[in-house]
């Protein structure tokens, strides 16, 4: 990733429209772009802070300098990876403010990916199902469940402005990552219908810019999924393969830093053809069913 701090400025709160700022926070890299995008909303006597993201004190600095005299009505995380929800904690620390949104997730070490990855220390006040709502001065905030990056995953919907904020489900710059036994992509694949079934004006993703093209965008992700399927299957008729060997076929001009990443998302897709009969595994080694 080529990254100017000077084009993606931290500390700073950029008015997106009427009842959203965003701040960036200073954690780039490649699995983050320029940095965790926290949200702001409201405009009244009280706002939600979505996405607080990493614990860098000039970021909750920045977060509290864009709430401004307003008081805090909710801190509020998409999920639990840990440039999205650990600020959570210090952040109702200072203000009082409840924890509320997606549900606690701690994993065993009992597949590709340690528990590493995930905040274990995040305590949420109040878990939101499918379809609940938070409410605040001219706002509110509805859940919308949407597992497969994470099985905890929330997408946060702005029921007055039409704007949904869509962690790292949905991001312009980059596909999502789907890391088993906990990332899980038939999930994922029917959250993103059940996202292109709503009528959403426009995304704010944790990562990368905003989406105006909701619905071409969602199509265009369950198209790529597809295409890498049938990508995989291709292989797999060619030869029976590990995803060791199957990483750099399919990914031909990718970031070194993110091949295990690659493999990780080629993983779920092996799983979840396994799941429907299409593939079969023997240890490391992958094969076409039949």
């Amino acid at each position: 990733m080529d990254y100017d701090p000077s084009k993606f400025p931290t500390g700073l709160s950029e008015q997106m429209e009427p009842l959203v700022a965003r701040v960036l926070a200073g954690n780039p890299s490649p699995y983050t772009y320029t940095g965790t995008q926290t949200y702001v909303v409201g405009n009244g006597r009280d706002r939600a802070v979505i996405d607080p993201g990493p614990v860098i004190d000039d970021h909750i600095d920045a977060i509290l300098a864009s709430v401004g005299d307003a008081k805090i009505r909710a801190i509020m995380c998409t999920h639990t990876h840990r440039d999205h929800s650990p600020a959570a904690a210090p952040l109702s620390e200072r203000t009082g403010a409840p924890i509320i949104g997606c549900a606690p997730l701690v994993l065993a070490d009992d597949g590709p990916r340690s528990d590493e990855s995930f905040d274990k220390h995040y305590a949420p006040d109040q878990v939101l199902a499918d379809g609940e709502t938070v409410s605040g001065d001219g706002w509110t905030i509805e859940a919308v469940a949407t597992p497969g990056h994470t099985s905890n995953h929330l997408c946060l919907a702005v029921q007055e402005s039409g704007a949904l904020f869509t962690g790292d489900h949905v991001m312009a710059w980059s596909t999502s990552v789907i890391v088993p036994p906990d990332g899980n992509m038939s999930d994922y694949m029917a959250s993103l219908q059940k996202l292109y079934e709503r009528d959403d004006n426009v995304y704010y993703p944790a990562h990368g810019k905003k989406v105006t093209n909701t619905r071409q965008l969602v199509r265009g992700m369950m198209g790529h999924r597809k295409q890498r399927e049938r990508q995989i299957l291709k292989l797999l008729e060619e030869g029976s393969a590990a995803i060791v060997d199957m990483v750099p076929q399919m990914y031909k001009r990718l970031d070194p830093r993110l091949k295990g990443a690659a493999g990780q998302s080629v993983r779920a897709h092996l799983l979840d053809l396994k799941d429907r009969g299409r593939v079969t595994q023997s240890g490391e080694v992958w094969a076409v069913a039949g």
